[in-house]
C-alpha cells in the first residue's frame, strides 16, 4: 500500500504528531495492517502540501511508538508487532526536565540502526543475564579504548574500565582516594552531581577561582598549598552550567600545576565527544595523575549507564574494579552489549553526530528567542547559562514559567564557592521538540521583563 493517506484530526497537536496519531488509529481501526508500505516521505508530503521534514518527523515519531519500521532503499512498512507495540505513556512522562539531556534523535533511519542493535542483545539475552566483570568484557573494553581514541586517549587497556555512569564512577574514585574529612577541589560554580557525591561521602569541596578561560593557574597552586587537597574535579569542556570549555593552553598550564604538586585530577568529560574540534584532555598531559572519565549519558544516552574511564594506572583500574563491585556489583552487561554493537557497527557515531548537529541548531533557536538576554552559550551545549535582569529573582523566574516543558536549575544547585548570582541553568534537549522549545523560550523571554505579570 503507498496510496495511503492520513485523516488529520484538527487537534491543536503539532502536524507530525498528528500524522502519527492517523498512523496509529488506522492500524487499530484495521485500515493499515503488518507489513503495509507507507507512502514515500516526499509523496505524502506532496499530497498533504507540507514540508518534507514534517513528514519525516511523523514517521521517525511513529517508528518511537514501534507503529512502523524502516528499511534504508526499501522504505517504511507497519510493524508487524504494532498492534501490541504502543508506548508505556509512564516512561514517556517520566522524563526529568532538570537533567541536562542531550537533544533526542528523531531522524527514522537512525533509530532503525538503533533498534538493530536490540537484535544483538536479544540473541545474547541468556548469557547476558549473568554477573560478570565489574569493569567490562576484554570486548567491552576495546570498544571503549576505540571510543575514546576519538579523544586522542590511548592507553593500555588494562588501564580502560567500563563503568556504570560517571556519577557510580566519581563516587567510586572518592571512595578510593578520599575519606570523610578530606578536601577535593573544584570550580567555584561546578557539577551539582559532585556536589551531592562529596556530600555523601563526607568530603569538603572547595571551589577555586576561575576567569573567562576556567580555574586559574596561581589559584590552584594557591589552593593546593593552602587546603592540602585530595584531587582536584574539572569538567573541562562545556562545563555544566556555564557552558564554558578550557581552551588547550590554559589546560597545559594547569596540567604543569598537578605535575608540580603530584595532585590527582578527576577529568570529567561528559561532552567532550560533542563539539568537532574539542582541546585535547587534561590526561594526555598528565596521565600518571588522571582519572579520565568518558560518560556516555551526553554523547549517546543517559538510559545506558555507562562510562568509559581511564585510570592512572593498572593497579589504579584494578582498584576501581574492587570499588564498583562494592558500590554496584558491574556496570549492566545489557547495556555494555548494546553500546559495543553500536559502537562497532558505527551506530554510536551517528547518534554522537546527530546529537551534535542538533544542540547546535537549538542553540540558534535560543539565540534568536532570547535576543538581548544576557546568557552564556556554546554551539554544541545542552544549555545557556542565564543572567537575569536587575529586579528579578531565580525564584521570579521559575514560578513565572510554571508549567512550561523548560528545564530551569537555580544557581544555587551549581554554587561552591561565594553567593549564587541570580542566575538559571536553561536546558535546550531532551524529547522537546525545536517548536515547543522555540515557543517555551519565547515564554521565558517574556518573563524577564520586569513588568510582565504572567498570572
Amino acid at each position: 500500500m503507498t496510496d495511503w493517506a492520513p485523516e488529520l484530526i484538527d487537534s491543536g497537536k503539532p502536524r507530525y504528531l498528528a500524522i502519527a496519531d492517523a498512523i496509529a488509529r488506522d492500524i487499530d481501526g484495521g485500515r493499515l495492517s503488518g507489513g503495509d508500505r507507507l507512502p514515500p516521505q516526499r509523496r505524502l508530503a506532496a499530497s498533504l502540501g507540507i514540508d518534507f521534514t514534517t513528514v519525516s518527523r511523523a514517521y521517525a515519531e511513529a517508528q518511537s511508538r514501534g507503529l512502523v519500521d524502516s528499511h534504508v532503499g526499501r522504505g517504511t512498512f507497519v510493524a508487524e508487532r504494532a498492534a501490541s507495540a504502543e508506548p508505556d505513556p509512564e516512561r514517556r512522562g517520566a522524563e526529568d526536565l532538570s537533567m541536562n539531556m542531550p537533544p533526542e534523535p528523531t531522524d527514522p533511519e537512525l533509530i532503525g540502526r538503533m533498534r538493530g542493535g536490540l537484535d544483538y542483545v536479544s540473541a545474547n539475552l541468556v548469557d547476558l543475564l549473568r554477573y560478570q566483570a565489574p569493569v567490562g568484557t576484554e570486548r567491552d573494553r576495546v570498544a571503549a579504548s576505540s571510543w575514546l581514541s576519538m579523544r586522542g586517549m590511548v592507553p593500555a587497556l588494562d588501564r580502560v574500565a567500563v563503568t556504570p555512569g560517571a556519577h557510580a564512577t566519581m563516587s567510586a574514585i572518592l571512595s578510593i582516594i578520599a575519606k570523610p574529612g578530606d578536601t577535593v577541589l573544584c570550580e567555584r560554580v561546578t557539577y551539582p552531581g559532585l556536589r551531592n557525591i562529596a556530600g555523601r561521602f563526607g568530603v569538603t569541596l572547595v571551589g577555586v577561582d576561575m576567569d573567562d578561560q576556567g580555574v586559574t593557574p596561581d589559584a590552584l597552586a594557591e589552593a593546593i598549598a593552602r587546603h592540602q587537597p585530595k584531587a582536584l574535579y574539572l569538567n573541562p569542556t562545556l562545563q555544566n552550567p556555564t557552558t564554558l570549555t578550557i581552551p588547550e593552553p590554559r589546560r597545559l598550564d594547569l596540567a604543569a600545576v598537578l605535575r608540580q604538586t603530584r595532585l590527582t585530577l578527576i577529568e570529567d568529560d561528559a561532552y567532550g565527544f560533542i563539539p568537532a574540534k574539542a582541546p585535547a584532555p587534561i590526561a594526555l598531559s598528565a596521565p600518571d595523575l588522571t582519572w579520565h572519565i568518558g560518560g556516555l549519558a551526553k554523547c549517546i544516552g543517559a538510559g545506558l549507564r555507562l562510562a568509559y574511564t581511564i585510570a592512572p594506572s593498572s593497579r589504579c583500574a584494578l582498584r576501581l574494579g574492587q570499588a564498583i563491585r562494592a558500590l554496584a556489583v558491574m556496570p549492566s552487561p545489557l547495556s555494555m552489549a548494546l553500546t559495543t554493537h553500536w559502537i562497532e557497527d558505527g551506530t554510536a557515531d551517528s547518534i554522537r553526530r546527530f546529537i551534535r548537529a542538533e544542540s547546535a541548531a537549538r542553540q540558534a533557536i535560543a539565540r534568536d528567542a532570547l535576543d538581548g538576554s544576557d546568557f552564556r552559550a556554546a554551539d554544541n551545549a545542552f544549555n545557556i547559562w542565564l543572567s537575569l535582569p536587575p529586579g528579578l529573582t531565580r525564584a521570579d523566574i521559575v514560578a513565572r514559567m510554571a508549567g512550561r516543558r523548560l528545564g530551569l536549575m537555580p544557581s544555587d544547585a551549581f554554587t561552591v564557592a561565594g553567593e549564587p548570582g541570580e542566575k538559571l541553568r536553561v536546558c535546550l534537549g531532551g524529547s522537546v521538540t525545536r517548536e515547543a522549545l522555540r515557543d517555551n523560550l519565547f515564554h521565558l523571554g517574556n518573563a524577564l521583563s520586569p513588568n510582565v505579570y504572567m498570572g
